[in-house]
C-alpha cells in the first residue's frame, strides 16, 4: 500500500492549516480511510511526546487525535524549538540533535530534508492517505532556498496543494493571489484549489469575488469554511484567544506568568475554559493583580526566563502572595525555579551558567544534555487521585523537599514536591491538569470549595468533531476526492 497524500499550505501563519488538517483527518477517519497527519518541518515551543519516545508538535499530536491514532515521530519529523530570536534547538525524529542559529540551520536543511522524506516514506507504506501541514507561506521569498516545509517538500514527493487564507485578516483576495504569484510555474500547477477561513456573514456578498478569483486564477475555491466563535483546540504556538462564558457559582482566580520563551501553554487550558475559574495570562510589564493561585509555567530558557521574571519584580510578588495565605504551583521550568539554584555548567541554554531562583523550595537543579521524554500515569498523592501527562525536561533536581512528592507514578517513581506549607506545589508532568478528576483536586487545594467536574479531554473530542462537522458542511468533498485522487 502507498498512501495518497494532500499537503495543507497557507498564505500566512495562522491562516487555519492546522485546524483544516485536524478538520480533513476526522473527516477521511469517518469516511473509513487510514489517514495520518505529516508536517515536515515544524517551529513551536508547544510540544507533546509520542506513544514511541520522541517529541513532535503539539497541533500533530492533536491532529493524531482527529485521526483516531496515537501519535508518532515520524508525524513531524523536524521541530525547532526557539531558545532565543536567532537560535533554536534542533529536534529530528523525536530527538534534540543540535542547537543552531538560523544561519546554521538554513545551511542543514538539505540533512534534514532526508529525515523528512524518510518519515513521509514509512507513512506511505502504513496509510491510504497523508494529510499534510505546511509552516508559514511558501511565498516568503527568503526561504524559499532548500525549502522543506512547503513547496520543497511538496514537489520532492510530487503531491497536490490546497492554498488557505484567513478572510477575518482582511485582504484575502491579494493573499491568494499575491502567494500564486511568488511561486514557480511548477508550484502554481500543483496548487489545486482555495480555501477561504473565518468567513462572516452572507456568502452571497462573498460570491463575486469567489467568481473573480477562479476567473483570475483558472483554480476553483473548494470552501469558504465559517468562523467559528467558541473553538478551542490546542494552540500551535501562539496564545490563542479563548471565550467562554463563566458560571455564576463560586470562582477562584489563577494567573498565569507568560515568559518571553513560555512552552507548552497548552497546559492552562482547562483552567482557561473551566466555568469556575476567572483565569489570566499576565505579560511583559503588567503588574500582577490579586489571585488565589500563581502558576509559574514552563519555559525553553529557564534561566533568561527566571532572570527575567525578577527584572520584572513578579518574585517578590509572589513571596508576598505566598505570605498573604496564597498558592503557588510551578510546572516544568516553572518548578525549577521555585528553588534556591539553577545551574547550567554546560551552557545548554546559554552563556548564563547558573542563577538564584526564588528560594521557595530545598532544592536545586542541574540541566544536562540529555533530555527526559515519558508520558506518564500516576496519583496525586493531595488525595490518590489518578493523573497522567507527559515529561519533557533536561533538568534533574534534587532536595530535602522531594521527599514530599506530589505524584506517584504506576512503576513506583515519584515527581514533584508538595511544601511543607501546604501552599506550593510542583511538578515536572506537562498535561497533569486536562484530567477531570486531577484539575478538580488541584482547585480545591487552590481553594475552591464546591468544584464543578469539567472533563477538559472529552471537551477536545468534541471541538474536533464540532469542527470536522462544519468543515465537512462547508468544503466540496467531491471536488477535494478528485484532487487527492481517491474514489
Amino acid at each position: 500500500m502507498t498512501a495518497k497524500t494532500l499537503m495543507v499550505q497557507g498564505t500566512t501563519s495562522d491562516a487555519g492549516k492546522s485546524t483544516l488538517v485536524a478538520a480533513l483527518c476526522r473527516i477521511f477517519k469517518r469516511q473509513g480511510l487510514a489517514v495520518v497527519p505529516f508536517k515536515p518541518q515544524n517551529m513551536s515551543l508547544n510540544s507533546a511526546v509520542t506513544v514511541d519516545g520522541g517529541e513532535i508538535g503539539r497541533a500533530q499530536a492533536l491532529q493524531a487525535q482527529a485521526a483516531g491514532l496515537d501519535p508518532v515521530v515520524d508525524m513531524n519529523p523536524v521541530l525547532l524549538k526557539p531558545t532565543t530570536d536567532i537560535g533554536a534547538q534542533v529536534i529530528i525524529h523525536g530527538k534534540a540533535r543540535y542547537q543552531m542559529n538560523a544561519i546554521q540551520y538554513h545551511g542543514y536543511k538539505t540533512i534534514a530534508m532526508n529525515a523528512v522524506l524518510e518519515s513521509h516514506q514509512r507513512l506511505q507504506q502504513k496509510y491510504e492517505l497523508i494529510v499534510v501541514e505546511g509552516a508559514g507561506s511558501p511565498a516568503e521569498i527568503n526561504l524559499r532556498d532548500r525549502d522543506i516545509a512547503n513547496m520543497g517538500f511538496a514537489e520532492a514527493v510530487d503531491c497536490p496543494v490546497i492554498l488557505i487564507a484567513d478572510i477575518d485578516r482582511g485582504g484575502v483576495f491579494a493573499h491568494l493571489v499575491g502567494t500564486l504569484a511568488l511561486l514557480s510555474e511548477s508550484e502554481q500547477a500543483r496548487v489545486k484549489g482555495f480555501v477561504i477561513n473565518r468567513f462572516r456573514g452572507d456568502i452571497k456578498l462573498l460570491q463575486s469575488g469567489l467568481d473573480w478569483l477562479k476567473q483570475r486564477t483558472g483554480k476553483p475555491v473548494i470552501g469558504v469554511l465559517p468562523y467559528l466563535h467558541g473553538l478551542h483546540i490546542d494552540g500551535e504556538d501562539g496564545i490563542n484567544k479563548i471565550d467562554v462564558e463563566k458560571s455564576s457559582m463560586e470562582k477562584i482566580t489563577v494567573l498565569v506568568l507568560v515568559f518571553p520563551r513560555i512552552s507548552n501553554h497548552t497546559d492552562f487550558d482547562p483552567l482557561r475554559l473551566h466555568p469556575q475559574v476567572e483565569f489570566h495570562y499576565v505579560g511583559s510589564n503588567q503588574k500582577l493583580p490579586p489571585a488565589d493561585l500563581i502558576i509559574l509555567p514552563g519555559s525553553k530558557n529557564t534561566i533568561a526566563d527566571l532572570l527575567w521574571m525578577q527584572q520584572q519584580g513578579w518574585d517578590e510578588h509572589v513571596k508576598k502572595h505566598l505570605r498573604f495565605g496564597g498558592k503557588v504551583m510551578g510546572i516544568c521550568g516553572g518548578f525549577q525555579m521555585l528553588g534556591e539554584v539553577l545551574y547550567d555548567p554546560l551552557g545548554i541554554e546559554g552563556q548564563q551558567l547558573q542563577a538564584q531562583g526564588l528560594g521557595l523550595l530545598e532544592m536545586t537543579t542541574e540541566l544536562r544534555p540529555e533530555k527526559l521524554l515519558l508520558r506518564r500515569q500516576g496519583a496525586l498523592l493531595l488525595s490518590e487521585t489518578p493523573c497522567e501527562g507527559y515529561e519533557i525536561h533536561c533538568g534533574i533536581s534534587s532536595g530535602r523537599v522531594l521527599e514530599q512528592p506530589l505524584i506517584r507514578f504506576n512503576d513506583g517513581a515519584v515527581d514533584g514536591v508538595i511544601s511543607d506549607c501546604q501552599q506550593i506545589l510542583g511538578t515536572y508532568l506537562h498535561g497533569v491538569l486536562d484530567n477531570g478528576p486531577a484539575l478538580e483536586v488541584i482547585l480545591a487545594w487552590a481553594g475552591l470549595k464546591q468544584v464543578t467536574r469539567f472533563d477538559y479531554n472529552s471537551d477536545r473530542e468534541r471541538q474536533i468533531d464540532r469542527l470536522a462537522d462544519v468543515t465537512a458542511q462547508h468544503l466540496d468533498l467531491k471536488v477535494l476526492a478528485d484532487i487527492i485522487g481517491i474514489a
